[in-house]
């Protein structure tokens, strides 16, 4: 707040009794009307002298809602989960609100001796400056001269600047006319009887605009200056409170350096007219070159700094989420229009070490320029917390050579799916569906399968995989799989017969339907037609024919990590509006969706393929056998080759943490990535993992129960 004798000397009118002072306005208001008119435009006499006091002086209660609660457009921060790295920032226009302690003393004082001498003198609208104007004006023969005061400025602001009023409404709010005028006057009245002095002022200092970009003056202390409003220079304040009466010419920056340095020099003038500074501080400050430190604030996804331009994609897929949240608007355009006017915190669930741990594995596999990919994503079992998305790509909007549509540069949503994207085969990682469908039905871990080689079953099919139109699946590699299997060693081993056969026994329905259940979104036109008209025959599904992607994957992963509750994956931690209230949109979206036993049941299986053992010791083999070795905790997960190892996957898990990694090219399904690359994912895995989760306790799964493991029962939950 000013205070001291800095604001006595500011508040020499302010020593008049409100009512004397209000009487005293009233009377003197009438008698200027006319001269209004002619300081802004010529008004007829007849419609002078038929306004009274009443059409000029109104209540409070009559204000526009925005001149109440005015709805200025702040920026929205996106923060890390540290709540202090800064991601990127989303604006229509740049600004934060600041509260006037702040703001430096000087600031304030600069603004109003720039504006507005007699700002704490009058009551809203300033007697003697429309005498002066209409003398002026009178003199000159037409309106050269205006007589706002900052409260009227305030008042055109805001109307201008309202996303409430029609483009129609807010040009009104700005054009040259006595009724403007007249109606600013009266609104400024009415501001007048209900708020102080220095909530006019930090109203008037959050809304201004003051050239190139910046609204208000703490993004324009940080854009010409990169400091906060609070730290300003005497030169500093001076500058900035020149700019707001052309704020476009005299930029500094973008417009005409000289005209602001001659603003600068006016404003400590008036300073010193003001008693505010002595003269030599004033010379002193007019002597100073114009020394900036300009920051250019990012905006959007595409300005996360480059050093960090791995981001982009977890931006991008935050604003996705963003617009799918019904409590930011109705529809998904105003939900953006909240996010870049609302003046959010958003506080995300990105770690930076851990993304950039996985954005170093990632690129192990293949580097920026390959035409195939690594997307990975890593997610918190429980609370469906995205921790890292990485991808070998550039996140850019840049031109590519000829053909090559991704690479290296695209901001598709690679990691995550949407737009552009469908997803990737994820062979046989699918099976955790088919075999919690098996569990839920009550079927056991301990069901036993005699599994051939090929397996001709009853769902009709065409083309190279059909036996007299059934569908045929074989096994891979038949000496390792062919014979009598559990779910156990036939998860572990990887049997696609086995998968086939028990998906026939559950229905391949059930099988989709779980999938989807626990988040896998069908988003290829053609799954998602056979997912809802023939789910029934769909039995190539337990083989993950179907296009997904490794968020979907890691988040259907997770759901068995944490015993079967599913928690939407999130891109945030924290979000909270303008005055700081926290937003309900930032709590995970979490719900028991696997009773718990089935959950346990499908994670001791789950261990067989990465090495480990399951509580009853029935894991007798595993395609990633050496991931648990090397990453020293218990650990579950699969592995998945889809047709002629076009695509490969890898999912890993512990009770904190899924990671899924997958290998594709976006650009060319027919190109196969073979199977070599899967042990490169396997890697990919096992380090994120394991640095990961380095410093935190070892944690161990809890087993199923007997009955699940070892006896036939009959329906379970679900079902």
């Amino acid at each position: 707040m000013l205070n001291g004798s800095e604001r006595d000397r500011l508040l020499r009118g302010k020593l008049m009794t409100r009512t004397r002072l209000d009487k005293v306005f009233t009377v003197s208001i009438a008698g200027v009307l006319a001269g209004l008119a002619l300081a802004v435009a010529a008004l007829p006499a007849a419609l002078v002298f038929g306004l009274g006091v009443r059409a000029v002086i109104g209540p409070y209660a009559d204000l526009p809602n925005s001149l109440r609660t005015p709805p200025t457009a702040q920026r929205s921060n996106l923060y890390a989960n540290d709540g202090v790295t800064l991601i990127t920032s989303f604006y229509t226009e740049n600004r934060v609100d600041v509260r006037l302690p702040e703001v430096a003393p000087i600031l304030a004082q600069a603004v109003v001796a720039a504006e507005d001498l007699r700002f704490y003198q009058h009551r809203g609208v300033d007697v003697r400056a429309v005498v002066r104007a209409f003398t002026a004006n009178q003199r000159d023969g037409e309106p050269r001269q205006g007589a706002s005061t900052l409260t009227m400025q305030y008042v055109r602001n805001v109307l201008a600047s309202d996303p409430r009023l029609t483009e129609e409404q807010r040009a009104a709010a700005t054009e040259i006319s006595t009724g403007r005028k007249v109606q600013e006057m009266r609104y400024a009245l009415a501001l007048e009887r209900e708020l102080s002095k220095d909530e006019i002022l930090t109203r008037y200092l959050n809304i201004a605009y003051f050239g190139s970009g910046a609204y208000g003056v703490a993004a324009a202390s940080r854009r010409y200056f990169s400091k906060s409003p609070r730290q300003l220079t005497l030169a500093e304040a001076a500058l900035l409170a020149g700019l707001l009466r052309s704020p476009d010419t005299d930029d500094p920056i973008g417009g005409d350096a000289d005209a602001a340095l001659e603003r600068r020099s006016y404003v400590l003038g008036q300073l010193v007219a003001a008693g505010q500074v002595s003269a030599a501080d004033a010379d002193r400050a007019r002597s100073e070159p114009l020394l900036l430190r300009p920051t250019e604030t990012p905006n959007d996804c595409t300005a996360v700094p480059e050093e960090r331009n791995d981001w982009g994609y977890f931006c991008d897929w935050f604003t996705r989420w963003w617009s799918d949240q019904p409590a930011f608007g109705a529809t998904a355009d105003e939900r953006q229009r909240a996010l870049r006017r609302g003046g959010f915190r958003i506080v995300s669930s990105l770690d930076p070490t851990v993304q950039a741990n996985t954005q170093a594995e990632v690129l192990r596999v293949y580097g920026v320029d390959d035409p195939r990919t690594a997307p990975t994503a890593v997610v918190e079992p429980g609370t469906g917390r995205v921790l890292a998305m990485a991808v070998n790509r550039r996140y850019s909007v840049a031109e590519n050579p000829p053909g090559q549509q991704n690479r290296p540069n695209t901001v598709n949503q690679l990691v995550a799916g949407g737009g552009d994207i469908d997803g990737y085969q994820a062979g046989s990682t699918f099976k955790l569906f088919t075999m919690l469908a098996a569990l839920e039905s009550g079927l056991p871990l301990r069901t036993s399968f005699d599994a051939p080689s090929q397996l001709v079953t009853r769902w009709t099919i065409t083309g190279p995989n059909s036996c007299g139109g059934r569908w045929c699946p074989v096994n891979a590699n038949p000496a390792e799989q062919n014979g009598y299997r559990t779910m156990w060693d036939a998860f572990g081993r990887s049997v696609n017969t086995y998968f086939a056969w028990l998906a026939e026994q559950v229905g391949a329905d059930r099988v989709v339907e779980m999938a989807e259940r626990l988040g896998i979104v069908l988003r290829a036109d053609g799954d998602a037609r056979l997912a809802r008209y023939g789910a029934k025959d769909w039995g190539p599904f337990t083989l993950g024919v179907a296009a997904t992607t490794p968020l979907d994957l890691a988040g259907a992963y997770a759901t068995v990590a944490a015993e079967g509750r599913y928690c939407k994956p999130t891109p945030v931690l924290a979000i909270n509006d303008s005055v700081g209230r926290p937003v309900d949109a930032a709590r995970p979206d979490c719900r028991q969706v696997l009773d718990t036993d089935v959950a346990r049941a499908a994670v001791d299986a789950a261990r067989c393929p990465v090495g480990d053992q399951s509580m009853y010791g029935a894991c007798t083999g595993g395609t990633a056998a050496l991931l648990r070795a090397r990453l020293g905790r218990p650990v579950a997960g699969k592995t998945g080759s889809s047709e002629g190892y076009g695509t490969e996957t890898v999912v890993a898990f512990t009770p904190q943490l899924a990671v899924a990694s997958m290998a594709a090219n976006p650009d060319d399904p027919r190109d196969k990535v073979g199977q070599a690359v899967q042990a490169q994912l396997v890697d990919v895995v096992t380090q994120v993992l394991g640095t990961t989760l380095r410093d935190q306790p070892v944690q161990d799964f809890v087993p199923p129960s007997e009955t699940i493991a070892n006896q036939v029962t009959g329906p379970r939950a679900g079902n």
